[in-house]
């Protein structure tokens, strides 16, 4: 994972890997300890190979906290789990590219 500050006031996480309930940790005290004054907390999930319930729930609590928004393309697994949870409809989706 890794944390880039932009002078906008934009924070991206790059998240990379499987996030469950051992993992999903490190992402919570990242965006926690890192992120503290950004007005939108960008979460680039492109590299996430797994994502299970602890990772959804971390999700949405982060985005309770400020602005969220997906870089994407959703990796297909994920968009599965958005999907099937109904909780697609809470985040922008930002592809790649897009402006």
């Amino acid at each position: 994972m890794t944390v880039d500050a932009e002078t906008d006031g934009v924070c991206v996480v790059a998240c990379s890997g499987e996030f469950d309930q051992d993992t999903v940790g490190l992402l919570r005290d990242a965006c926690e300890r890192e992120t503290t004054g950004a007005q939108l907390l960008v979460l680039d999930v492109r590299g996430v190979t797994f994502a299970d319930s602890s990772f959804l729930n971390a999700l949405i609590r982060l985005r309770h906290t400020r602005p969220l928004a997906l870089a994407g393309p959703l990796p297909a697994q994920l968009h599965r789990l958005l999907n099937l949870t109904g909780a697609i409809a809470l985040f922008e989706v930002r592809e790649a590219g897009a402006a």
